[in-house]
């Protein structure tokens, strides 16, 4: 056992690496999304279609990338993802020295694709080397936290390099562009000389078909459905907040305050995931998805009820480090969302697969697929926004999404499929 551990020390560590990169490019669509946004003067939504172009990807890409891994194994199909990303990437630097939108988001669609199969092979293979159960969530925790804190670098870097976005052009942004292409051509490297462990792969009778598939397993389905809701929901909190606090407060540092709370919220996911990483080998997937959703729902529903009555918090302001601001009690309820968020998407992957064997690898492309509900759900829940006029309502989206994912948590997620052979 310990020399089977000491040569999967280095696929851990590249599926981590791996892991970054996916937040890395993914989170640079949204500061990219805001200097285009101004540079070419498109509205509101327009400057979002970065972002949309990205979760979209997921829901072309994620069957398909399921296939490749079945088919490819993880080494194959994360080479493939890592130069599809590359390609992704340039294409957006390019968009830079053309002066084009319309370039700049086939780049963001492009990279979508390769955040899609990249994810497909992280998440079932951290699970796999770990052995599955609560190693497996604890390693994909551990994988989450250096994923947050790619994610909150790049707010960080965004914010040292453009001090000012309304005169923000997309040449300031070159030098993430670079360090992006930079990761993308090491991991390449690093990925094709590195001995990844692929499941046995069988050959197949001709003509013989198997009648069963990940979608005969309830706990699966009832999983995938759960990522949906997921991402939904971590996306939508600081997307609504931060709207909202950017016409709730008043002063010349509104919107600073507004993108501060917002940033601290996922600064609380990264701290959430090292949390979650710690006590990942001794607390169980359900236990902790359980409690994230409960506390989730108390923290959301405590924001929807409580009257905005005014507190001092201290909030996370990129590179400055931390400051005082005053915000509204409901604001600082949501941004300690983050913590609950943080640990559900490896307790609901963990628990989704769980018994599925050699169903795994496509199982992990219809999960991708899913992914696609960071970019519906805030929709509906800014749909809400415009119908009601009321921001805090609009949380009863995510209201229901952490009540569905207590539900999945405590009785969805248990396999009554267990006479469907895996092997």
């Amino acid at each position: 056992m310990t020399t089977q551990k000491k040569n999967y020390a280095l696929p851990i560590l590249v599926m981590i690496l791996l892991f970054g990169m996916i937040s890395f490019v993914t989170n640079l669509a949204s500061p990219m999304g805001d200097v285009l946004k101004n540079q070419f003067g498109v509205a509101n939504w327009m400057g979002t279609l970065g972002v949309f172009a990205n979760f979209i990807a997921y829901a072309v890409m994620g069957i398909p990338a399921g296939n490749m891994l079945q088919k490819r194994g993880y080494k194959q199909t994360a080479l493939i993802a890592i130069a599809v990303g590359f390609i992704g990437v340039g294409i957006q630097t390019i968009s830079g020295f053309a002066g084009s939108f319309g370039i700049y988001l086939l780049g963001a669609f492009i990279a979508g694709f390769s955040m899609c199969m990249l994810n497909t092979v992280v998440n079932p293979m951290l699970n796999k080397l770990a052995g599955g159960g609560n190693k497996g969530n604890q390693l994909i925790q551990i994988g989450g936290s250096f994923n947050s804190l790619m994610g909150t670098s790049v707010i960080i870097l965004t914010g040292l390099l453009i001090p000012n976005i309304v005169d923000a052009n997309i040449s300031q942004v070159f030098p993430l562009m670079y360090t992006a292409l930079a990761i993308f051509a090491g991991a390449f490297v690093v990925v094709f000389f590195t001995d990844i462990p692929e499941n046995e792969r069988k050959a197949e009778v001709a003509g013989e078909k198997s009648q069963y598939g990940p979608l005969s397993f309830r706990h699966f389905v009832l999983g995938a459905i759960g990522i949906f809701v997921y991402v939904g929901v971590e996306v939508g909190i600081p997307n609504v907040l931060q709207k909202w606090l950017n016409v709730a407060l008043t002063g010349s540092n509104a919107t600073a305050i507004a993108g501060t709370v917002a940033g601290t919220y996922w600064f609380l996911m990264l701290i959430g995931r090292l949390a979650g990483a710690a006590v990942g080998s001794k607390v169980s997937a359900k236990a902790m998805l359980s409690v994230a959703s409960i506390v989730g729902l108390c923290f959301t529903l405590g924001a929807i009820f409580l009257p905005e009555t005014m507190v001092t918090l201290p909030v996370f302001d990129g590179a400055k480090g931390f400051a005082m601001a005053q915000v509204p009690v409901n604001a600082a309820l949501l941004m300690l969302c983050g913590l609950c968020t943080s640990v559900m998407w490896g307790g609901i992957f963990n628990l989704a697969v769980e018994g599925l064997g050699k169903y795994t690898e496509k199982a992990s492309g219809i999960f991708m697929v899913l992914v696609c509900g960071g970019g519906i759900l805030p929709l509906l829940q800014n749909a809400v926004v415009d119908v009601t006029g009321g921001y805090l309502v609009s949380y009863w989206v995510v209201v229901a999404g952490l009540g569905y994912l207590l539900f999945y948590a405590l009785v969805g997620s248990k396999n009554v499929n267990k006479n469907i052979p895996v092997e």
